[in-house]
């Protein structure tokens, strides 16, 4: 898929309201659609068309986009999906003039449910190795009071009239480019083909109600910020007949104490004392895994950075690890004993007062062993 922005796609600007969009997009879904234009590439744009309009039609992925851009929406191992119905929009685009929208026969043909998304916060470690979370959700489900017909225990829809159970109505028009047939929703039955004279009290005639769930998840070990899961099938249900949609869960990782993360690499500042930097030391070191020890040579400089191999962040797709980088910093007393003082004196004396200027600076140094 492309990588040009999604406004400059549909081609409006940042500041467009829903309904500029939603013409932006019928216009050139009217031009790229496949039933009608088959230029090469057509298809290809009409696919970037509605990845477009899918994120900026939804106001929560709008915003996401609009702050964090494309990294914002998530792209990790294929559960980025932007599932968006647009038989309504087709059928008023192509349906008028004759044309079928991707082969639908009629308005009563399965369609898959809604995809729901949600948010799911982690802590720094849960994100690294993994948890199992028990997350709830509302979803609509079929009415238990009227089984989903929508009508009141006792009673049953009647197939209407006005379009006899199709859903929609057709109207021939005589132009000056002969007959043209124009096919509308029912005004009637609102393309259900069926009228309800006692509507179900639960769901009031929709055939669904909004239902708790509860689901235990396996968060894998290595997620991050950003990175989506789908639970297939876990959506909205289906519409005659179809599949239900998704549930698309977006993890929000919270900041640890101490560590940084770099992808897959833990990163550490560690303050160490004059004389460990100096005469070196062994020292106990936080990781994720626990204490570990790390030697610190005699004559280690501030910003030396000390490799800790496989104490990183587990990899999504591989069973090894990143590293933990361990960023030495040399702290400096602020406050001395009077015989720490007079020992400072003494080393000050014998190392003497020459200073040499450095050809490059603490900050160019630590670029370079980060990898800029």
């Amino acid at each position: 898929m492309s990588n040009r922005d999604y406004y400059e796609t549909l081609g409006v600007g940042r500041n467009a309201s829903d309904d500029e969009i939603k013409a932006a997009f019928r216009k050139l879904a009217r031009q790229y659609h496949p039933d009608v234009n088959k230029e090469p590439g057509a298809e290809e744009k009409f696919k970037e068309i509605n990845e477009a309009y899918g994120v900026l039609s939804d106001n929560e992925k709008r915003a996401r986009y609009d702050r964090f851009g494309k990294e914002g929406l998530g792209n990790t191992g294929g559960f980025r999906d932007y599932t968006v119905d647009f038989g309504d929009i087709f059928e008023e685009l192509f349906g008028q003039f004759g044309f079928s929208s991707g082969g639908r026969a009629s308005r009563r043909s399965p369609r898959r449910g809604r995809d729901l998304q949600m948010q799911v916060t982690l802590t720094f470690e849960e994100a690294v190795f993994g948890v199992e979370k028990e997350i709830e959700f509302q979803r609509e489900e079929t009415c238990s009071r009227c089984s989903g017909s929508g009508a009141e225990p006792g009673t049953s829809p009647v197939r209407c009239s006005t379009c006899n159970g199709q859903g929609e109505v057709r109207q021939v028009r005589q132009t000056f480019l002969g007959q043209m047939v124009q096919t509308t929703t029912c005004p009637v039955c609102n393309g259900r083909g069926e009228t309800i004279s006692s509507p179900c009290r639960s769901c009031r005639g929709g055939g669904l109600e909004l239902k708790k769930v509860t689901k235990k998840v396996q968060i894998p070990a290595g997620v991050d910020r950003g990175t989506q899961i789908r639970l297939s099938g876990e959506g909205g249900p289906g519409i005659y007949g179809g599949p239900h949609g998704n549930v698309f869960l977006v993890l929000n990782v919270k900041p640890h104490q101490f560590f940084k993360r770099r992808e897959n690499d833990i990163l550490l500042n560690l303050d160490i004392n004059v004389a460990q930097a100096v005469l070196g030391a062994e020292i106990e070191v936080p990781t994720l895994d626990g204490e570990e020890k790390l030697k610190i040579p005699a004559g280690t400089q501030p910003g030396k950075v000390f490799v800790m191999k496989g104490k990183g962040v587990p990899y999504l797709r591989r069973k090894d690890r990143g590293d933990q980088l361990v960023i030495v910093n040399v702290a400096i007393p602020t406050k001395l004993t009077r015989e720490q003082r007079e020992l400072f004196e003494k080393l000050a004396e014998s190392l003497g007062t020459t200073v040499k200027p450095q050809e490059k600076g603490f900050l160019d140094w630590l670029n370079e062993t980060l990898g800029g």
